[in-house]
């Protein structure tokens, strides 16, 4: 399937959290608690092929807390504003349109928003992004706000949460080592083959892998090369960037040397255009900026 027809919950992260065992342990081990009987989980995550931009990976309901996971390869600062749509969603499920009008206060759970970065760019272990972030213009006290939680579990960060979290250590070490292997050269589908059977053999979440073996493969080809296609946006965008770097920089010095040539020979801006020799098409644009 071609990337846009594809549903978000395609994906291995999201594979292995349908199981309320899974997500529980990683729940636990996200809040320091020990609640023991997955029955005390309800699952609320949204059915069906939705959008990919406000579809998430596990979201549930538990001890009066509505909690939105995502897994993440790829940097993305507009986390706060797709929990917003979802969580918006989410709500008028918990809480319908018609029950607003009560003049009993109408109860909700507590939103927690967590992002599980994995990508291969730097960043920190633990970062927050907030909506107003993503403001037009600065607010000193936001009337609305909505803050994500971004936990970085590649290796070398958040190493207590991933002792505390057998699963999310497991999906880790397959992700290694299917990169590693495509470091390596190997081809995308042999490198997830390798590293499912790897893992299997290990005892690294084999039981998972074993009856999931087929949707694993399947997902992971199409993630790992969804992964590269976004690195590769990001170094064109990088590209893109530095050529309008350069582009600014030779305005700041023309501009300087108009405005240098104005002061020292008493020239009028068009005449000092001239002695520097700038074209026509040029001249407006630096006259609107002196």
């Amino acid at each position: 399937m071609s990337n846009e027809t594809r549903s978000h919950k395609d994906n291995v992260f999201c594979l292995l959290y349908r199981d309320k065992k899974n997500l529980l342990s990683l729940y636990n081990a996200m809040n320091d608690t020990s609640y023991g009987e997955e029955e005390e989980l309800e699952v609320v995550t949204l059915d069906g092929a939705i959008c990919m931009k406000i579809k998430n990976d596990a979201a549930f309901v538990i001890d009066s807390m509505l909690n939105l996971y995502e897994q993440q390869a790829s940097v993305n600062p507009n986390m706060p504003l797709r929990d917003l749509y979802y969580v918006a969603r989410e709500l008028k499920k918990i809480a319908p349109p018609r029950s607003l009008y009560s003049t009993m206060k109408v109860e909700i759970p507590v939103p927690k928003f967590v992002v599980f970065y994995n990508g291969t760019a730097k960043q920190p272990e633990r970062q927050e992004y907030r909506l107003s972030d993503l403001f037009s213009r600065a607010e000193e006290n936001p009337e609305l706000e909505l803050r994500v939680t971004v936990i970085n579990i590649n290796p070398g960060y958040s190493e207590n949460l991933l002792k505390r979290c057998e699963s999310l250590k497991g999906y880790m070490v397959f992700v290694e080592k299917v990169r590693g292997k495509r470091k390596a050269g190997i081809k995308l589908e042999s490198a997830v083959l390798q590293a499912l059977e790897e893992c299997i053999s290990e005892n690294i979440l084999a039981e998972f892998f074993r009856e999931n073996r087929e949707e694993v493969v399947e997902m992971s080809i199409w993630e790992f090369d969804q992964e590269l296609h976004d690195k590769t946006l990001l170094e064109d965008g990088e590209a893109i960037g530095l050529e309008k770097g350069i582009e600014k920089g030779i305005e700041k010095g023309t501009l300087k040397a108009i405005k240098n040539i104005m002061s020292t020979l008493k020239l009028t801006a068009e005449q000092a255009m001239t002695a520097l020799r700038i074209p026509e098409t040029d001249k407006r644009k630096y006259a609107d900026r002196l």
